[in-house]
């Protein structure tokens, strides 16, 4: 089969790579991160564009298009390190429409999708972002399967600092029995979640290459470009390999999720654990051949580090993933057996 982007889609990623690079340039994240806010004009312009919705059912104000759409969204906002809600408000709206009822989607995605209210996606206990400002939470327990809403008082929520100041982090405490329960498909809204990282994370990842090539072409080690030593040819073929794992594996689970949703759990969980390995070692990787100057303030490349890390881990890790997806096979053996 062959798996290729159709023009409008292919269109979509063109659009947003130009308007992300003109309003989300690096001088702007800095910015933004250093006074501990998103950049709102670029927040109402990504509303106004009808990003948010874009996946969202017609009849509850999106766009009606797919996961797949979404995705590309979310990579290019993930090469600009855009600062904004989008990717938290986009995971929320995914699992109302997966898991809520019908007057839940009736009283959110409508305005998740204009950006009238910004939601995330939450494990009790675990970092979840923008969640100390979301006006709706959705709460997974990843092993049962099951959601609930959480929205104003229901939420206790406790901001937490990390190590990536280009967005907000909380941790969402809950007694198990707090706020609405959602009777719909709460693996599926967890997959979409995941794909949601997932997408975000192979544009910090290519980006990271994208910044780390220029500079091993232009720095100098005895009289000659650093990225002419094999070694460092090596560590770059390396990060390349595990960009475009991750991105196959995440544009498969977002096919999976429009088009074959029997295999989008174990789609989601192949895309999950292969971008968070390929974020924290691309990344990793890009800081390294960047010698010194990669881990000072001034240098643009700690920026992706950071973002990858937390990605990395929101909404289960490699570990975690692979487990699942031994899991699932595991499973279908025994049914097949």
């Amino acid at each position: 089969m062959k798996f290729d982007f159709t023009d409008d889609q292919q269109e979509i990623k063109r659009t947003a790579k130009e308007m992300l690079a003109s309003r989300s340039t690096l001088e702007r994240v800095r910015s933004a991160a250093e006074s501990r806010s998103y950049d709102a004009g670029l927040w109402t312009e990504l509303c106004e564009l009808g990003w948010p919705g874009v996946a969202t059912a017609e009849q509850y104000g999106g766009g009606g298009l797919g996961v797949v759409e979404l995705a590309g969204l979310l990579e290019e906002g993930g090469y600009a390190l855009a600062g904004s809600p989008l990717m938290a408000t986009t995971a929320c709206g995914a699992a109302i429409q997966e898991a809520g009822s019908e007057p839940q989607k009736e009283a959110w995605l409508p305005r998740l999708a204009s950006g009238d209210a910004t939601g995330t996606l939450a494990v009790a206990g675990r970092l979840a972002p923008d969640a100390a400002e979301a006006d709706v939470i959705v709460l997974i327990d990843p092993e049962a399967g099951e959601a609930r809403m959480l929205t104003g008082k229901q939420a206790a929520v406790s901001e937490v600092q990390t190590i990536d100041p280009t967005r907000r982090y909380g941790v969402v405490a809950t007694d198990g029995s707090s706020g609405e329960e959602m009777p719909g498909d709460g693996q599926a809204a967890l997959a979409i979640g995941a794909l949601i990282v997932s997408a975000e994370m192979v544009g910090v990842c290519q980006r990271s290459l994208d910044i780390t090539l220029e500079y091993v072409k232009d720095r100098k080690q005895f009289d000659r470009p650093v990225g002419s030593f094999q070694a460092v040819q090596h560590k770059c073929a390396r990060m390349l390999l595990l960009t475009e794992a991750a991105r196959s594996a995440t544009y498969f689970g977002a096919w999976a999720a429009d088009a074959d949703r029997d295999r989008l759990v174990e789609g989601a969980s192949l895309a999950k654990a292969s971008s968070s390995e390929a974020g924290v070692e691309v990344t990793g990787s890009a800081i390294q051949a960047h010698g010194g100057i990669g881990f000072t303030w001034e240098a643009d490349i700690h920026w992706f580090f950071k973002r990858a890390q937390l990605d990395a881990a929101y909404l289960g890790g490699t570990g975690y993933h692979r487990g699942r997806l031994a899991a699932l096979a595991a499973d279908k053996a025994g049914e097949q057996a």
